[in-house]
């Protein structure tokens, strides 16, 4: 239990230090249907500034976004706006890589990821 702030003594310039980047990308995951079910906040984020690769079991989530380019004329009081990338990388294992669906959609990103089905390997052998 917090009695007194902590951002009653220290500055929040210290913020950047103890928070971590996974924190901007905060995420939720669900089983159902046989497929994993990823859903992320990524809000100011565009569709265009986000990609997904599913590469040997691993399911990787980036979105980067670079800093306003005419900034010339600014003279910032404040800057709260963080920009740069981030990144999440899940292992699932047996993912199905080619029918993952991704839909983005208000600032938050939905992701189907089907499991492989499995083949059934186990042969008997008679034995004569």
């Amino acid at each position: 239990m917090n009695i007194v702030p902590r951002k009653l003594y220290f500055d929040d310039f210290f913020d950047s230090f103890l928070s971590s980047r996974a924190e901007e990308m905060k995420c939720d995951i669900y089983e159902k249907d046989n497929a994993y079910n990823f859903v992320l906040d990524l809000p100011g984020f565009d569709k265009e500034e986000i990609s997904i690769e599913a590469d040997k079991g691993y399911l990787k989530i980036r979105a980067s976004k670079s800093s306003e380019k005419d900034e010339e004329d600014k003279n910032y009081i404040r800057r709260e706006r963080t920009y740069g990338s981030y990144e999440r990388s899940f292992y699932l294992g047996d993912l199905d890589e080619d029918e993952i669906s991704a839909k983005f959609e208000n600032g938050t990103l939905n992701i189907n990821v089907p499991k492989k089905k499995e083949i059934e390997t186990k042969k008997t052998i008679e034995i004569e």
